[in-house]
């Protein structure tokens, strides 16, 4: 599966891809009415501003999946590339979609000259964490609170070696 640079005509379907991705991934740890209250045109807009600032964003080819990359902002991970998000829609898991995006994501971390590379994932997400494992990430003992619709959740961080 092919995987590209995002440009601003893709950020509708990014939002759609995000929103219904959050929408399934998460129904166990959000209400119902807030994940329904996603909202695609305002993530959109989001999408199109962060294209424009230069943000790293992928895209599998049909758009049906995404992920974003780019230095990670943690104090004790300094030097260190992180994955921002990576979603696939649900219809799409198992295809390869995130194996594609997790390659690429690997490969444009590595061109930016990154050694090694992080990511945070929800503590109670089973089926990313078995991903990333997947993939040879391992935790690396990080874990915080993040907010997320207004509900702070742990997540814990994921390091691999890039080299």
């Amino acid at each position: 599966m092919r995987v590209r640079e995002a440009v601003p005509e893709d950020a509708e379907a990014i939002a759609r891809v995000h929103v219904r991705a959050w929408q399934v991934a998460y129904a166990h740890a959000f209400p119902p009415e807030m994940l329904a209250a996603l909202d695609v045109p305002s993530r959109a807009r989001a999408v199109r501003d962060r294209i424009a600032a230069g943000e790293r964003i992928l895209v599998t080819e049909d758009v049906s999946g995404f992920a974003s990359v780019g230095a990670s902002q943690d104090a004790d991970a300094e030097g260190a590339g992180e994955i921002f998000a990576i979603y696939v829609r649900p219809e799409r898991w198992g295809t390869g979609a995130g194996r594609a995006l997790m390659a690429a994501c690997i490969d444009t971390l590595r061109a930016g000259g990154f050694d090694e590379a992080v990511l945070w994932v929800l503590e109670d997400n089973p089926r990313a964490r078995r991903f990333y494992e997947r993939a040879g990430w391992a935790t690396d003992g990080a874990v915080r609170d993040a907010e997320f619709l207004g509900t702070r959740l742990p997540v814990v961080r994921y390091r691999v070696s890039l080299r």
